[in-house]
């Protein structure tokens, strides 16, 4: 079977203001379709720069990235950002939700921007469709400001996965969510693997990490397959 996601020794180096340091140092990481992945690290340690490189948001300096078939590891801007769009659903730390709009609505804009125009009726059975895969179909109408911050996170977790995703990222999306609501935030993101999407998972946290199929950690650069004793 291929894989989903390929990289094969991808380097990454920060350049700035002092001299350059190597985050990222011939990384290798092998995900399938349905497989859920946890990666691990101290802070600083690149997971948010890993993540970055396999959405498509920054490149590698070298190394390759396979996404099925297709070498991606040079695509233009343009191709980047109409591949992401296709492929890829984000959830991130924190919401990004539109506080004017509605739940329906929010998770709606994604359809608007990842798949061009869909009819009235196709749209809304979408929209319902992911609410209801997290849980929270009877929020539709709601707007962000008079849900919890768990009911939020699960509003962009729905607009996450109303494209259908191939590759489901996850930057640390319980960091801001009391333990109870961040495992139910953990179990709507693991749910997507059962329909084939590929999940990878950034976290602080060793009790989400061990709800994934593998868990890895980052340090030095390097990815590796995490051990009980490894602080996180």
């Amino acid at each position: 079977m291929t894989p989903l996601i390929q990289l094969n020794g991808v380097t990454k180096t920060l350049k700035g203001q002092g001299a350059p340091r190597d985050i990222l140092s011939g990384v290798d990481l092998t995900v399938h379709g349905g497989e859920s992945v946890a990666i691990l690290g101290r802070s600083g340690s690149g997971k948010s720069t890993l993540l970055s490189l396999i959405g498509l948001f920054d490149r590698p300096d070298g190394g390759q990235y396979l996404l099925g078939h297709r070498d991606i590891t040079r695509l233009p801007e343009r191709k980047a950002a109409a591949l992401r769009s296709a492929e890829f659903g984000f959830v991130f730390q924190r919401f990004f939700l539109l506080k004017h709009l509605t739940a329906a609505q929010n998770v709606a804009m994604a359809l608007v921007n990842g798949q061009g125009w869909l009819p009235r009726r196709k749209r809304r059975a979408k929209v319902m469709a992911a609410l209801e895969q997290v849980g929270i179909a009877h929020l539709a109408k709601q707007r962000p400001p008079r849900m919890s911050g768990g009911e939020q996170q699960r509003v962009a977790i729905a607009r996450a996965l109303v494209r259908e995703p191939r590759v489901l990222l996850a930057d640390e999306p319980t960091g801001a969510l009391d333990t109870e609501t961040g495992r139910l935030v953990i179990g709507a993101l693991h749910a997507a693997t059962e329909r084939g999407c590929g999940l990878i998972l950034v976290t602080h946290d060793r009790e989400h990490a061990d709800r994934m199929g593998r868990v890895l950690q980052l340090d030095n650069g390097v990815l590796a397959p995490a051990t009980e004793r490894v602080g996180v």
